[in-house]
């Protein structure tokens, strides 16, 4: 299964989202940094729900 990742270019902000993932979601001064600061935080959650499993 592919996650559909989304991102949107706001007056002063990049904001991005995973459409599958609830609660993946972030911002950022460039698209770079919000590419980036998606994937920490879709590893963070992967990782809590990980951690709740055991």
């Amino acid at each position: 299964m592919r996650d559909t990742y989304k991102f949107k270019k706001l007056k002063k902000l990049y904001v991005g989202w995973v459409q599958e993932v609830p609660g993946a979601n972030t911002q950022g001064k460039t698209l770079k940094e919000t590419k980036e600061n998606l994937k920490e935080a879709l590893s963070l959650i992967l990782e809590t729900k990980n951690e709740k499993r055991i």
